[in-house]
C-alpha cells in the first residue's frame, strides 16, 4: 500500500509530466521523467512476478510512428522469424488492445457499448516465446490479462502453441507465432442492458480492439493476423477461460520475415488511375 505523502509526491510528478506536454516541452525530457516516475513507483524493477501475477511494465504513450503510417503500413501477415518478442512489446500490445485510458471511470482503448467493456484477453505464450529484461523467458503457458492493473495472471502453465494450432484448422501461422491472442467476451455484461441487440455490440467491440493490436503491431515492427478458424469449446478448455466466456477471435504476434510498407508514389499512382477510369465511364 502507498502512502498518503509517497501518493501526493507521485501524483504531483505525473501532474507535471502531464503539463510538459501541454506546453511544448521536449519529448526526450518528458521520457527521462517518465522513467522518474517508474522508479518512484517501482523502485527501479522494470517489471516484477509475485506467485501467478506478472506486473508488465508500464505501457508507453508516445511512439516513433504516426497513426497514418499505421494504417498505411497494417498487413496482416503470416511469416515469421524465430526470434521472440520482447515483455515490453507484449505489455503494449496489451494495452493497445483493451488497456486504460481514463483514470476516472477506467475507461478503455475500444469504445464499448454503455462501458460494459464484456471482452477478456488471453495471451498463450510459447517455450522462449517472450524475453525478459534480465535475459531469460517468460514461463510458457495461458496468461489473462487484467487491464485495470496492467497484470497478466498465469491460468494454465505449459506450451500451449501445438494445442492451438490443432484446435484452429491447423494454420502454421498460430505454431510458428511466439505469442497468440485469444479473445473471449462474458456476453451477459452487455446482453442484460441492451438485450439480443448487445451481442452485436459484443462483436463490434472485439473488431475494435483487434485493429488496435494490428496498428500498435504495425507501429512497433511486429506482425500480426487475426484468426477466425477454430473450434471454439476446444480453445476455451485450452486456455482455461471461465465457463462464462465465449471465444470470439484469436490473434498471432510475432516478428515478420518481411514487414510491409506502403510507397506514398504507390498509393498516387493508384488513385490517380481509378480516376482515370472514372473519366472513360462518364
Amino acid at each position: 500500500m502507498v502512502s498518503r505523502r509517497t501518493f501526493l509526491r507521485l501524483f504531483s510528478l505525473a501532474t507535471l509530466i502531464s503539463l510538459a506536454s501541454l506546453i511544448g516541452i521536449p519529448l526526450s525530457y518528458r521520457r527521462r521523467s517518465r522513467v522518474l516516475l517508474e522508479e518512484r513507483i517501482y523502485g527501479g524493477v522494470e517489471y516484477s512476478v509475485k506467485g501467478s501475477l506478472v506486473y508488465l511494465p508500464m505501457p508507453s504513450l508516445d511512439g516513433d510512428t504516426s497513426v497514418e503510417r499505421a494504417l498505411a503500413n497494417r498487413r496482416s501477415i503470416r511469416e515469421y522469424t524465430d526470434a521472440p518478442i520482447t515483455l515490453h512489446e507484449l505489455s503494449q500490445i496489451l494495452w493497445a488492445a483493451y488497456g486504460v485510458t481514463e483514470t476516472r471511470y477506467g475507461f478503455k482503448t475500444t469504445p464499448s457499448a454503455g462501458a460494459t467493456y464484456p471482452l477478456e484477453v488471453y495471451a498463450v505464450i510459447g517455450r522462449n516465446g517472450v524475453a525478459t529484461p534480465e535475459g531469460g523467458f517468460m514461463e510458457p503457458g495461458s496468461y489473462k490479462y487484467d487491464p485495470y492493473s496492467h497484470t497478466l495472471r498465469i491460468v494454465k502453465k505449459g506450451d500451449l502453441i501445438r494445442d492451438l494450432y490443432e484446435s484452429a484448422l491447423e494454420q502454421e501461422w498460430i505454431l510458428e507465432a511466439p505469442v497468440n491472442l485469444v479473445f473471449t467476451a462474458v456476453f451477459e455484461r452487455t446482453t442484460k442492458r441492451y438485450g439480443k441487440r448487445g451481442e452485436r455490440y459484443v462483436w463490434i467491440e472485439v473488431g475494435h480492439a483487434s485493429q488496435n493490436v494490428y496498428l500498435q503491431a504495425t507501429a512497433m515492427g511486429l506482425a500480426t493476423v487475426a484468426i477466425g478458424a477454430f473450434y471454439d469449446d476446444r480453445i476455451k478448455m485450452i486456455i482455461g477461460a471461465s465457463e462464462n466466456e465465449r471465444v470470439l477471435y484469436m490473434m498471432t504476434l510475432a516478428r515478420p520475415s518481411k514487414a510491409y510498407e506502403l510507397q506514398e508514389e504507390s498509393l498516387y499512382i493508384y488513385i490517380t488511375n481509378n480516376r482515370e477510369s472514372l473519366k472513360a465511364k462518364e
